[in-house]
């Protein structure tokens, strides 16, 4: 087996700089969580009114233009839509319920791992569950259509979303009487120092364009083509997590007193199977699909917004989890959320001409 640099570098880089974001004040095991920091933007811009989790996060900044950047540089800059946006908007909705549920996307699940949260063992056979589920469909014959080639103005919405979101941030952080929200208390109000975080991302956000890196690619290639080398950068970002956690002294092993978790052993498992199923539909994780919005991908900005919208459903109806266990409405949610994926599963098929 050949060794996949790329993706190993992009497991090491996050393996390495999501703790030492905790280090300089992240919330535990949430040093980048591509889920958890979309719903705090959400928060920041009005969308729910959850007070604890509402900043605008310098991250995910980092990780569109860090893309677009690498775009530019290795000349994968190719703005592109048109493929089913109404279903991947969809799918991003019920992605991020999905992912609010466990309380985490798949980097931050193996980031708890790494750091000993024994309760995110059953998101990671929630996640592969549902990615399973989504082959199985894939094998059958799924397809939401392809894309086509755009104008390069449309593959620059999503980054000047980003850097509309900065200055958002700024006004915020500066201003008086601003209508964007920030915590004062909760995990939004833990944040490492915006330039750290920003710097953070935009390195991220660079090796990630260029490594492919995703998580939910690494199961999918793996299973369907026995292309193992994403795979691989997973592997090497939880050995890095464990040994940063490690070193900072992070590692705390264990099912009960973890950050920002949570001990409902089902409702780990269904929330990252609904997860996992729609990531895979949809052609992604959230972290890929903000580094795709990044190089012009115009259906992956669709998902993110589904993402923000999620997000906002979650906090607004009672169906993002706390410490304290699911929302009250989880269920239904979750079960709604699995029909839809299944709906779409089974009937889109790509037409041919």
């Amino acid at each position: 087996m050949r060794l996949a640099i790329w993706p190993i570098l992009a497991g090491i880089a996050l393996g390495v700089l999501a703790p030492v974001l905790v280090y300089f004040g992240n919330p535990g095991n949430m040093g980048m969580c591509a889920a958890c920091f979309t719903r705090d933007i959400a928060g920041a811009l009005n969308l729910h009114q959850a007070g604890i989790v509402q900043y605008i996060r310098p991250e995910v900044i980092g990780l569109i233009l860090g893309a677009l950047l690498a775009s530019f540089l290795f000349r994968e800059f190719r703005p592109r839509v048109g493929s089913a946006p109404i279903v991947r908007f969809g799918l991003g909705i019920f992605a991020m319920i999905g992912a609010l549920v466990f309380l985490g996307c798949p980097w931050r699940m193996w980031l708890r791992l790494s750091a000993g949260d024994w309760t995110a063992i059953a998101g990671v056979f929630g996640l592969i569950f549902g990615i399973f589920i989504g082959i199985f469909f894939l094998k059958r014959g799924f397809s939401l259509g392809r894309n086509r080639p755009a104008s390069k103005i449309v593959g620059f919405v999503f980054p000047l979303f980003a850097l509309g979101l900065l200055g958002l941030l700024f006004w915020g952080l500066t201003g008086e009487n601003t209508p964007i929200k920030f915590s004062t208390k909760g995990p939004g109000s833990m944040h490492a120092p915006l330039i750290i975080s920003l710097v953070a991302g935009l390195f991220l956000g660079i090796i990630f364009q260029k490594s492919r890196f995703c998580m939910i690619a690494a199961v999918r290639d793996t299973i369907l083509m026995r292309d193992t080398h994403i795979l691989q950068g997973v592997i090497a970002l939880v050995v890095a997590a464990f040994i940063t956690n490690l070193a900072l002294g992070f590692f705390n092993p264990g099912f009960s007193g973890q950050p920002i978790a949570h001990n409902d052993t089902l409702w780990n498992f269904l929330g990252m199977a609904l997860a996992g199923i729609a990531f895979t539909l949809a052609g992604g994780c959230p972290g890929r699909q903000i580094i795709l919005s990044g190089e012009g991908d115009g259906d992956a900005a669709v998902f993110v917004l589904g993402l923000l919208v999620g997000a906002a459903f979650a906090h607004n109806f009672g169906l993002a989890s706390s410490p304290a266990g699911i929302g009250a409405n989880a269920p239904m949610a979750v079960l709604v959320g699995f029909i839809f994926c299944l709906l779409v599963a089974v009937f889109a098929r790509e037409k041919r001409s």
